[in-house]
């Protein structure tokens, strides 16, 4: 195990970690992933598609050995999720409007608050996603803050992937992510 930073709270490249998603009122889901860097705001992980079968969103279909490189922040309201497929070839970037990661005990600890934002490998398809479970979750009613920011973080995202912005949010760092 790679461990942390315990003075920081900075997980080390290489370090495994599980992924928890916070998914109410379905199941949570829990999966390993492997620490690419973490510089005390973005963790950024790598994992193989969690999912026991296909996924066929009709836009793009999760299936056994994609990988996934996540993005997330302790700061921001959101994850992105870099998706290739078993080759390497870039199929897209999904991403998921949640509450900041809570980095704690390896693991990272996600809330999903059900809005999601399809950017294609191509940049040419910007979907918005799961507005109506959004509305059906009744976050506005519980937690009014939290659905402002939600819909602040889908505006965000929206805006980054039409105006060319993913490439500066994603890059790397070279001294962080254990190639420099």
């Amino acid at each position: 195990m790679g461990g942390t930073d315990r003075a920081h709270g900075i997980l080390a490249p290489g370090g495994e970690v599980t992924v928890g998603l916070v998914k109410h009122p379905r199941p949570d889901v829990r999966y390993p992933a492997t620490v690419v860097a973490d510089d005390g705001t973005r963790v950024t992980v790598r994992a193989p598609w969690a999912g026991a079968a296909v996924r066929d969103f009709g836009f793009v279909r999760f299936e056994h050995g994609d990988v996934f490189t996540e993005h997330f922040w302790r700061d921001r309201w959101y994850a992105v999720k870099e998706v290739r497929t078993v080759s390497g070839a870039l199929k897209g970037w999904y991403c998921d409007v949640t509450r900041p990661v809570v980095v704690e005990a390896g693991t990272l600890a996600v809330t999903d608050l059900d809005l999601d934002l399809w950017l294609s490998a191509d940049r040419g398809t910007v979907l918005r996603l799961d507005e109506d479970e959004f509305l059906e979750s009744g976050l506005a009613d519980r937690d009014p803050a939290a659905a402002d920011q939600a819909r602040r973080a889908l505006d965000e995202l929206e805006r980054l992937a039409r105006g060319g912005g993913f490439d500066a949010l994603l890059a790397l760092d070279n001294s962080q992510d254990g190639r420099g």
